[in-house]
């Protein structure tokens, strides 16, 4: 994909060349009865209008990446896009999602990896088989899934960021507190939120545009423990163990009204809770510290309840 231009640089006469994602897509009739296409197009830094006033041959869905060839105007004082080409994306065009839209760090497959070596490492046997079998059933939707439809890691394969980032903080844990079952805190950890597949209704871009029935009625917490339950029973898992680990899922959120109805009541558990506030807490503390200069406070964040301080760059400040 070669360097293009961002939304938020665009100036009136520009031509702009390149890869956009579709917010929606409308056919209208203009006063004299033609039809045109009416279009609002995103990347990472924002949104324009965009229209096609001929051959609307192609009329994309929400979600799309296309191809753009077009001038940049001005209408109602905001930029517009007057659209002389436009095209669906393909594989060889290589194009790189996190410039359309947020992204996790690293690769779906890459992130997928991780997880499945430390699956591959459990010495309890049952665990490991319990954990394989949840994952096969996740699907493929867990390689693009966000871990939320806003607040932390709310980007296109987030759930596997969040997932992999704990996987970290599971081991660094584990070597301080060797009391700790390693490989029941990192079954726990893979498990907690895979049932948000269920629970966000998301495309393959990895844009949330709403809460399932189910997520909606249930929950991810809930229907997670139900879905432990039914494998675990399935495969004959030992009942201590499977209870514990329902448990764990039941009580990540630890408190009621977040949703889980027991506090955690031993320490994997407790871990899982502590590393799941942590990575969440550090995600949206760094998403809003990005958005002011150092020495600035953000605005008030309601998840937080408070606003944050960005530190003054260390080495500007010693000059």
């Amino acid at each position: 994909m070669k360097p293009q231009p961002r939304i938020c640089d665009l100036i009136p006469a520009a031509m702009f060349e390149g890869f956009l994602l579709v917010k929606d897509a409308q056919e209208r009739i203009n006063v004299k009865g033609a039809k045109y296409l009416d279009i609002n197009l995103t990347d990472i830094t924002g949104e324009i209008n965009a229209k096609r006033w001929d051959n609307v041959d192609f009329i994309p869905s929400a979600g799309q990446v296309v191809k753009i060839r077009g001038q940049v105007g001005e209408f109602n004082n905001r930029m517009q896009l007057r659209i002389d080409r436009m095209r669906e994306s393909t594989p060889e065009d290589e194009v790189e999602m996190p410039l359309l839209i947020p992204c996790a760090p690293r690769k779906p497959e890459d992130m997928m990896e991780d997880i499945i070596a430390r699956v591959d490492e459990m010495e309890n046997a049952q665990l490991k088989q319990l954990v394989n079998r949840l994952l096969d059933e996740a699907g493929d939707a867990i390689f693009y899934m966000p871990a939320a439809k806003s607040l932390h890691h709310a980007q296109r394969s987030g759930l596997l960021n969040h997932t992999t980032t704990m996987l970290k903080g599971a081991r660094a844990v584990c070597d301080i507190y060797p009391f700790l079952d390693s490989d029941l805190l990192a079954a726990g950890v893979i498990i907690h939120d895979l049932c948000k597949i269920e629970e966000l209704r998301s495309d393959e871009i990895g844009l949330v545009s709403d809460y399932t029935v189910e997520g909606n009625l249930l929950g991810h917490i809930v229907m997670g423990v139900s879905r432990l339950d039914r494998i675990g029973r399935e495969l004959g898992t030992d009942r201590e163990l499977l209870v514990m680990l329902e448990h764990m899922v039941l009580s990540h959120h630890d408190l009621p009204e977040y949703g889980s109805p027991k506090p955690p009541m031993f320490p994997e558990a407790e871990a899982l809770h502590i590393l799941d506030l942590l990575d969440a807490r550090m995600f949206e503390m760094n998403s809003e510290l990005e958005k002011v200069n150092p020495g600035a406070f953000t605005d008030r964040i309601w998840s937080l309840e408070r606003k944050l301080y960005r530190r003054q760059d260390t080495e500007a400040a010693e000059e």
